[in-house]
Formats: structure tokens, C-alpha cells, sequence
């Protein structure tokens, strides 16, 4: 049959998952009609069934958007699903954090995304976010574990009952001392104090 001629082109999928796929990206027939349902058959990855033979045109152009309106259809898709879970999910950090965090992005030069994990992991070390903490040994009271707890006066009122003043004395004194809770953890670890 040398009157038939049927072209394939390789092409590289867009998918990241996949390897190389063959599409069939262009078909010339001169021919009857048995070409074009071996057309059809080839375009369609081999599937045979009561579907009616097509022009091979057209079967290559499904063939070749089904498999990407698939898969963006599926990835966008559960894309916008967890997006919109996560739009729904809150941080729970409970209500002593939670102002730390807010007054780390109101009233601080520090990114509470990157500099809040380090805060929180000294004051878990120092006093595990208790108002009352109280050290016996060195007078340390508070959140921030200051020495006397007294010296929290300067930052508000009722500093042995107020977290929002006890978070606010820990914050100046870090920056003042440290320059940014990172900097005042890395000293705790080296030396047990900061």
C-alpha cells in the first residue's frame, strides 16, 4: 500500500510525572476508508469500541487534550480544595502567643513567620508561657523570667498578672539586649541564661 503515507512525530509531554509520550501531532492519509479507522484505532491509543470512526483530524485532537484537561482539571482541583482549607484553618496558638505573635508584627522589627519559633522556644525553655512562673533560686518572674519581676513595671500595668505587659517588658529587652529572639536563643543555648 504505498499510496498511504502515515506520519508520527515524537513530543514531550508537559506532565512532570510522565515520561516521554507519543502523540500523534499530525496524520496525512490518502486513502479509503479502512485508513482512516486504522487512524482512529492508532490516535485513540488502540481502544476499539462502538464509537463510530472519526476523521483522524479529530481524534487526534482529543487524544491529545484529554490527557492535559485531566490532569489540570485534577490538580486544580485539589489545588483549590486546600486552599480552601487552609483558608479555613486558623493558627491555635493559644491566647498568650497569640498576642506575642501580634505585637512581634505590630510593634517589633521582626517577621513573626521567621523570628516567632525562636521566641517561643525560649520562653517554653524559661517559664513554659506561665504568668506566675517563679524561679526560687534566681527571683525570675514571668513569661520572659525577668530578674526582679518588678522591672516589668515599665512596660504596663499589673506585671505579676498581665501577660500582654510581661510579653511587651520580654520583647524590649530582647531587642535592646539581643536585637532579635533568634540571636537571644542562640545565647541561651550557648550559656543557660539570656
Amino acid at each position: 500500500m504505498p499510496d498511504r503515507k502515515f506520519t508520527l512525530i515524537r513530543s514531550r509531554s508537559l506532565n512532570r510525572t510522565s515520561t516521554f509520550r507519543f502523540t500523534i501531532a499530525r496524520i496525512i492519509i490518502t486513502g479509503s476508508v479502512p485508513a482512516l479507522a486504522i487512524a482512529a484505532i492508532t490516535a485513540s491509543g488502540g481502544r476499539t469500541g462502538g464509537a463510530p470512526a472519526q476523521p483522524a483530524r479529530t481524534a487526534v485532537a482529543r487524544t491529545a487534550q484529554a490527557p492535559v484537561a485531566r490532569a489540570s482539571g485534577g490538580t486544580s482541583a485539589t489545588l483549590l480544595t486546600t486552599q480552601a482549607q487552609s483558608a479555613t484553618r486558623r493558627h491555635r496558638l493559644g491566647w498568650k502567643k497569640e498576642i506575642a505573635w501580634k505585637m512581634m508584627f505590630n510593634r517589633f522589627p521582626w517577621r513573626p513567620k521567621y523570628q516567632f519559633r525562636y521566641l517561643n522556644r525560649l520562653w517554653e525553655r524559661e517559664s513554659g508561657w506561665r504568668i506566675r512562673a517563679a524561679n526560687p533560686y534566681s527571683g525570675a518572674y514571668g513569661i520572659p523570667q525577668a530578674v526582679p519581676g518588678s522591672k516589668m513595671a515599665s512596660a504596663g500595668p499589673r506585671w505579676w498578672s498581665s501577660a500582654r505587659t510581661q510579653i511587651r517588658w520580654g520583647m524590649r529587652y530582647i531587642r535592646s539586649r539581643y536585637g532579635s529572639p533568634r540571636r537571644a536563643l542562640a545565647h541561651s543555648n550557648a550559656t543557660g541564661w539570656y
